[in-house]
């Protein structure tokens, strides 16, 4: 079966590791913060702390925050659970911003809108997390500048958009968030095995991520309350979690990110001869705005009539290819339809799409197979 996606690893990557398992750290040594160093200078943030994976980056984002028992986030449904789960664990409610079918993003139009009617009704969220589809990144200009007219946080969802770029800069230095996130699960750009960072420019929000990451236990003797017996004194003074990376995670990390850049291109190159290769009469790809650059996480297609989008999944996957969907509208899973909406942008979207192959390893012939099977079955 050819997978919608895989990780690459290379001889370099396993000599990182193995480094690690030599050393005398496995977990809370010198490469993770080595990592965060290099993930910040990467993205020019000033901030980053790594943690066990993404949905634990948006849980101590959203608490940095805090988010808490009352307050609203608003997320798109067209995104992984965990962008909605991260306000639940708080106690907090979600809502849903509809997005544009044509690029799976939050849409602008309809954000504005339901800013509006929430404004009017004293129902504001209090954060909102655009999701960045498949690599590229949604409008944050635009949002940013609405998050000043209406008092909101923002956490970008950048779990697929490592080596993004919006505006020619780098998703992830938070010049239009407060934080960003992003996942190292192994069908992403790079991967630690699981694992993902939550990036700031905001020291107290670092401060607060940092203890929250590590069950809120500080050895900072300025937040202590007792008087300090000795060098090996430390205290709780929060509720935390165990939400910590290991260092044999970031060494593989660190390796990784070194070739962030050759996958990117890597991953636009393997779009682009999609692209020029399938009956666009008959499929289209997600469009890509004017001022991103993707960096190809997923290549999403959609097909104009569901029955026959249904069908080519089934001939695909008989022919032992791969593909999946993302995502199923996050307010059709049972858990959160007790938040009742049914949006047309996100409708539309999820009865036309479909995820093909996409990863640094996939094979000249797989793409051409995958696109003979498409074309010839529309």
């Amino acid at each position: 079966m050819i997978p919608y996606g895989k990780q690459d690893i290379t001889d370099d990557d396993i000599d990182s590791v193995v480094s690690v398992l030599k050393s005398n750290f496995l977990t809370q040594g010198p490469m993770v913060p080595k990592f965060e160093r290099i993930l910040c200078e990467y993205v020019d943030s000033k901030y980053s702390v790594v943690v066990s994976n993404a949905t634990s980056a948006l849980h101590i984002a959203c608490l940095a925050l805090e988010l808490s028992n009352g307050d609203i986030l608003w997320t798109s449904p067209i995104t992984f659970t965990s962008s909605s789960s991260c306000a639940l664990y708080c106690g907090a409610s979600v809502g849903f911003v509809d997005i544009d079918p044509n690029t799976g993003l939050m849409s602008i139009e309809k954000l504005k809108e339901k800013l509006r009617v929430a404004n009017k009704d004293g129902k504001l969220p209090k954060i909102v997390i655009p999701v960045h589809l498949a690599g590229q990144s949604c409008d944050m200009a635009s949002i940013y500048k609405l998050s000043k007219e209406y008092g909101f946080k923002i956490i970008e969802d950048a779990a697929h958009a490592i080596g993004a770029r919006y505006k020619k800069e780098l998703v992830g230095n938070c010049r239009y968030s407060d934080i960003t996130v992003f996942s190292f699960h192994p069908v992403k750009i790079i991967t630690t095995g699981e694992g993902g960072a939550a990036l700031t420019n905001n020291i107290d929000l670092y401060n607060r991520m940092n203890l929250f990451r590590s069950h809120g236990i500080t050895r900072d003797k300025s937040k202590m309350k007792n008087p300090i017996e000795a060098h090996w004194y430390y205290e709780q003074i929060s509720l935390g979690y165990n939400y910590r990376m290991t260092d044999i995670q970031a060494a593989l990390g660190i390796s990784q990110l070194s070739r962030l850049e050759k996958y990117v291109e890597k991953r636009a190159n393997i779009a682009k001869d999609y692209t020029n290769k399938l009956d666009l009469d008959k499929v289209t790809p997600l469009r890509q705005m004017y001022n991103t650059k993707s960096s190809w996480h997923l290549y999403i297609i959609r097909v104009k009539d569901k029955k026959n989008r249904d069908k080519l999944v089934e001939t695909l996957y008989s022919q032992g290819i791969g593909v999946n969907l993302h995502y199923i509208p996050l307010y059709k899973h049972p858990y959160i339809m007790e938040y009742g909406c049914n949006l047309i942008g996100a409708e539309n979207y999820y009865n036309s799409a479909i995820t093909i192959p996409l990863f640094p390893g996939i094979l000249h012939n797989d793409i051409n197979h995958i696109v003979n099977i498409i074309n010839s079955n529309l």
